[in-house]
């Protein structure tokens, strides 16, 4: 009820209330002045009248006059229309009816949002209320659902006919549960708990959309809030989900491994090519440095006694060969002039060196010794 409502109603219950108590002292004083005649007389006088009209005339205005809140919208029922009830409802402002003839009867054209839910304080009606469903391969889902929907207010006279004011119980319900079953119908389990959810919740909202608009109802928004199985196969999706996420950790450690063993391989390659290209550098080197010799050899032979002294190794000391055959160095040009006890230097660098090798290398002529030839005892 609105304020104006409220302020006539006051002002009615208080015009009649006064009314009510001006007869009370009127018939008191006629009757003290002249009996039952004098109250008759005192209650019907002019005056008693005009304040009856007065009365009267509040009342009735506050029946003629009515608010429609801007929420709201109003269908008029009237006695005096013929279809009874007036062509157009009443919309929000200040309205005036014919008292006792016509009733405005309110309805919100305000959003509204109903809920069913598996949630015992969710929904609309206390408990689980989801809507039971089965898919098109035979397994149990229960869907907790919202819709939020107004009155149209160019159909609320539709409304009121077909419906009045249980349009929630006889019409926005069971519709909703009807349309759900049928299409979830549709769908495999696997699909309703995959990303055709979407699609599931698109063919709802369009389907409900149709309905709704049928029965002079807007549809803003169908919401398809949450999707329950059965424990079984929760149980079955979750031991799935297990396997699915064991496979990705085993997916990734092979591809971490194939990445190691990719870069253990790249190590080795790259370690085998620079190893490689040392020795062909150390190849092309020796190369090089063998060729150098053999072009020093071409011009000195000695050089090749050198070579052989120098191979022998700092480490020897003394050197054996066998009494029948001759020194393995050919050097009887070197130790002519060789003087272990002399200052004097050889007059060239490579005679030098050879000397400082032949100094620290003692070099021993084996002898044969032959032993007696034993005799025999006769």
């Amino acid at each position: 009820m609105n304020m104006l409502d409220q302020v006539l109603n006051i002002l009615t219950i208080l015009a009649w209330v006064l009314f009510i108590l001006y007869l009370l002292f009127a018939s008191l004083r006629g009757l003290q002045a002249g009996g039952v005649s004098g109250a008759i007389g005192s209650i019907t006088r002019w005056r008693v009248l005009i304040a009856l009209l007065l009365v009267i005339a509040i009342s009735l205005l506050s029946a003629s006059l009515v608010f429609i809140q801007p929420q709201e919208v109003a269908v008029v029922v009237s006695l005096v229309s013929r279809d009874g009830y007036r062509e157009q409802p009443y919309r929000s402002g200040l309205h005036w009816i014919a008292p006792l003839a016509e009733k405005p009867i309110i309805y919100p054209i305000y959003w509204q949002t109903y809920t069913m839910s598996s949630e015992a304080l969710e929904g609309e009606k206390i408990g689980d209320d989801s809507i039971a469903a089965r898919t098109s391969d035979g397994q149990a889902v229960y869907l907790d659902v919202s819709v939020i929907y107004r009155i149209d207010s160019n159909d609320v006279i539709r409304v009121h006919i077909d419906l009045q004011d249980r349009y929630v119980e006889d019409y926005i319900r069971p519709v909703l549960r009807g349309i759900v079953r049928t299409e979830v119908s549709q769908f495999t389990a696997d699909e309703v708990n995959s990303s055709k959810r979407k699609n599931l919740e698109s063919i709802l909202d369009e389907k409900i959309r149709e309905a709704f608009s049928e029965k002079g109802f807007i549809l803003d928004r169908f919401l398809l809030r949450n999707i329950g199985f059965s424990s079984a196969y929760a149980t079955a999706i979750e031991q799935k989900q297990v396997a699915e996420q064991e496979k990705i950790q085993r997916e990734f450690q092979a591809e971490q491994i194939r990445k190691l063993a990719e870069g253990t391989r790249d190590k080795y390659k790259i370690e085998a090519e620079g190893q490689a290209a040392a020795i062909l550098l150390k190849a092309e080197a020796e190369a090089e440095a063998l060729e150098l010799i053999k072009q020093a050899l071409s011009g000195d032979q000695n050089l090749i006694t050198y070579r052989y002294v120098e191979k022998l190794g700092p480490g020897v000391q003394v050197m054996l060969v066998p009494s029948d055959n001759p020194y393995l160095l050919p050097l009887p040009d070197l130790t002519e002039n060789l003087d272990l006890g002399s200052s004097t230097m050889p007059t060239t660098t490579l005679e030098a060196d050879i000397m400082s090798t032949i100094t620290d290398t003692e070099v021993l002529t084996p002898t044969l010794e032959v032993s007696p030839t034993p005799t025999l005892a006769p």
